[in-house]
């Protein structure tokens, strides 16, 4: 079964990418992309994508799954169909962070980003 942290838990305070991760079996199957946020500070904003890469060096520019824009601590559950992308052997989340508004403008999320195949999901709620 797939069971990977995309991100682990971490402070975003830039943009940036996780390291490539290698799906083995999981690819060309259906991934749960589960979110969570438990640090911010107010006027900020992050947006999370997911990458596919035939050999974990050269990345498609569309991503295969986004999370909408996000402000506010909580967690956000997302499906990623990877059916149509069988050829995809690696993934990677990106992220891009804004802050706005008056004092530091330095963004400061916490958060935490979990990949897990569906099959596995399913089977864990029995």
């Amino acid at each position: 079964m797939f069971h990977h942290f995309l991100i682990p838990k971490s402070v975003l305070d830039g943009n940036g990418a996780s390291p490539a991760l290698a799906l083995g079996e999981a690819a060309g199957q259906m991934l749960q992309l589960t979110l969570v946020i438990d640090t911010v500070v107010e006027q900020q904003s992050l947006e999370v994508h997911l990458q596919g890469s035939l050999d974990g060096e050269s990345w498609i520019e569309k991503p295969l799954a986004a999370f909408p824009q996000k402000f506010y601590i909580g967690s956000s559950v997302l499906i990623c169909d990877l059916t149509a992308h069988p050829e995809f052997r690696f993934i990677r989340a990106t992220w891009k962070v804004n802050r706005w508004g008056r004092g530091d403008l330095k963004p400061r999320f916490g958060v935490y980003l979990f990949a897990e195949s569906v099959a596995s999901v399913a089977l864990d709620s029995k």
